[in-house]
This record gives structure tokens, sequence and C-alpha cells, in this order.
């Protein structure tokens, strides 16, 4: 997958760059706040979601300048998801990425704002007039980031987990499919999905990408949950076992580690035979698929 491989460092470059321009440099009296945000944003990760805003909009060749602000927020709002995930009153990591999380380097006061502030610029990003030259586009991708990142999306889907731990992960595999379709596939969703809103892409493009995104999104948790299960805290840079020790219902403990990467590689099957209809020019997202489940980190 070298190709993959190269296109994967040049976005992530790209995006790094723009998201230098929004968010800004650590001065004045919001200094503590914006250099928390930074410190957050730019401590690695491999940018999946911005990558599949910028492929999808590839895809229908919507120019980059068009595409780089919705990139650049899906990378804020997953920043501030990571952020507040971290805090005390949800999951209570004091590692992310091998560095201290944001509420041990800063504290908890600072990580709430500085999560509340990456997600608002998220939403001036693609509002901007500066982005994407349709207003009304813009307003759909405002709407369409605001369902995935609401009660009916990510924040819905973490509300279910939290529920679900207090019950000591009294959940069936049905039910964790819809909590990990909400907490991390709405936000894919949206990334694969961007590119075509900004094209106005015909009605079978969008709802080949939304089952495309469905199906990646479902086998990035399952290989998260298989990571957690057999890789080590310094191969991830976070903490592992967490779930197992919080009583947590997942796919593992559910299916077993072989069936559940047998699940997994089945599903990406389908994810790559859903882009059919885009011949080559959806290479890389079929080795964006491929490299869901093949990944060690």
């Amino acid at each position: 997958m070298a190709n993959l491989d190269d296109a994967l460092r040049e976005a992530a470059a790209t995006i790094i760059s723009a998201l230098t321009r929004y968010i800004p440099a650590p001065e004045g009296a919001q200094k503590r706040l914006f250099e928390a945000m930074r410190y957050s944003t730019f401590a690695g990760g491999k940018r999946l979601r911005p990558f599949l805003v910028l492929a999808g909009a590839d895809l229908f060749g919507v120019p980059r300048a068009h595409a780089l602000p919705t990139a650049a927020a899906i990378e804020m709002v997953h920043t501030y998801s990571l952020v507040h995930d971290d805090l005390p009153a949800m999951d209570n990591d004091d590692l992310r990425r091998r560095q201290p999380t944001c509420h041990k380097k800063f504290d908890e006061a600072t990580a709430i704002l500085t999560g509340d502030s990456l997600l608002t610029l998220a939403f001036e990003a693609i509002a901007a007039s500066s982005g994407h030259p349709d207003p009304a586009v813009r307003a759909d991708l405002v709407h369409a980031l605001a369902i995935a990142a609401g009660a009916e999306g990510m924040a819905g889907g973490q509300m279910i987990d939290l529920e679900a731990e207090k019950k000591n992960g009294a959940l069936d595999l049905d039910a964790i499919i819809h909590l990990q379709r909400l907490k991390t596939g709405a936000l894919i969703r949206f990334s694969c999905e961007a590119g075509a809103i900004m094209a106005r892409a015909r009605d079978e493009h969008r709802r080949a990408l939304r089952i495309y995104a469905a199906c990646i999104g479902l086998a990035f948790q399952i290989t998260d949950d298989l990571l957690d299960h057999e890789s080590t805290a310094e191969q991830l840079g976070k903490a592992v076992g967490k779930d197992a020790k919080a009583g947590k219902a997942t796919f593992v403990q559910l299916l077993g580690a072989d069936e559940a990467r047998r699940r997994a590689h089945a599903i990406i099957d389908e994810a790559e035979a859903v882009l059919s209809p885009f011949g080559s020019k959806s290479a890389l997202l079929r080795d964006v698929a491929r490299y869901i489940v093949e990944r060690k980190n």
C-alpha cells in the first residue's frame, strides 16, 4: 500500500498546515487555551477522517481548496471528542498518543474549554465564505456535521456507552453495533459523504459512500477492540484493557478474537464491493478499507 502511505502523509501535511492557520498562535489573554488547542490537535494521529474528506472530494473532482475547510473541521471535531473522552468524568485516561492527555498537561477546566473551542471553530471553518463557494453547500455541510457530532451521532453514542458501563456492560451484539455506529461511525460517515455533498453528487453515489462508511466505521471499532485486547500500551500509545476492566461489552468479549477478526475482514470486503460504481477512481478508498483492519495502532 505504498500509494496509500504516500497519500496519507501528503494529506496529513496538508491538514496540519490548514489547522495551523485556523488555530491561533498562543498569545494574548487566551494564551493558555490556544496552547491547549494546539497541543491536542498537533499531538499526532492518523488524520484518517480528514483524509477521507479529501479522498471523497477527489472522487468527484472537488477542488482541494473547497474541501480543506471541511477536512480541517472534522479533525477539530475528532480532537475535541478525544479531549472530552479522556476527562475523569468519561474514560479518565492519563495518556493519549504517548503523551499526557489535555487535562493532565493543563487542567480539567482548560480541557473542557479546549474541546468546546475546537468544536465551535470547526463549524466556523465550514461556514466561512473562504471555503466552498456555494453557501447552500456550506449550509448542508454544517447540517450534516451537526447531526454526526450531536445526540443522534457521536455524543449520543458516548451517552449509550456511559450508561452501559453503569449497567456492567449489559449490551448485546446489536446494541453494540448501534452504539458504535453513532460513537465512532457517525464522524466517519460524514467524512466519507462530505465530498459528495460538496459535489452535489447523485443519490446512488451518496448511498454507496454511506454504505462504505458504515462498513469501515464498524470494522474500525472491531479492530480497535482487537488492538485493545491484544496490544500493549507501548504499541498503542495509550492504556489498554480498560474496557475489559470496566466490564464493558466489546466485539471481542461477545464474539471472541478470531470471530471478531473474521467479521471485520468480511465487512471490509463489503466496503470494497460497494465502491464498484466509481471504478479505478476509488482505489485509495479501497486501500483505506484494507488498512483499517491491518493497522497496528
